[in-house]
């Protein structure tokens, strides 16, 4: 009997992915603080992660290729400009670094919960597999 990944890791494969990304886009708005006319963005998550779930549901994975599981592209299509909460400084720049800061530890804590989620998972399937 063949084991199915994707039934046995749920959405958690998914969810670590997008929080990858959104670490990077939430660094790239840190790094260009002080960009004139920059404007600051996001991963809307929710949306990301539906997006993940519908295409690999419809995805046939009987062929082997590099682009059957392409977090990046689902990621960039989710990715959105940010509304400022500061009026502007007159430079253009979006970037609230406290909020920036905030949203970047929240993810970082985010992305090693679901590290421990897909851990656990992992481990249930070593168990039953030994027979433990």
């Amino acid at each position: 009997m063949a084991i199915s990944f994707d039934k046995a890791l749920g959405i958690h494969q998914y969810t670590l992915g997008i929080r990858a990304q959104r670490a990077e886009v939430l660094s790239s708005n840190i790094a260009n603080a002080d960009t004139p006319n920059y404007r600051a963005r996001d991963v809307d998550f929710n949306a990301a992660l539906q997006s993940a779930v519908g295409k690999q549901q419809s995805m046939q994975m009987a062929a082997t290729s590099e682009n059957h599981f392409d977090m990046k592209s689902l990621v960039q299509e989710n990715v959105k400009f940010r509304i400022p909460n500061q009026p502007d400084t007159g430079d253009g720049n979006t970037v609230d670094m406290q909020e920036e800061q905030q949203a970047f530890m929240q993810n970082a804590l985010e992305y090693q919960m679901s590290l421990g989620f897909l851990g656990g998972k992992f481990s249930g399937m070593k168990k039953a597999i030994r027979g433990d």
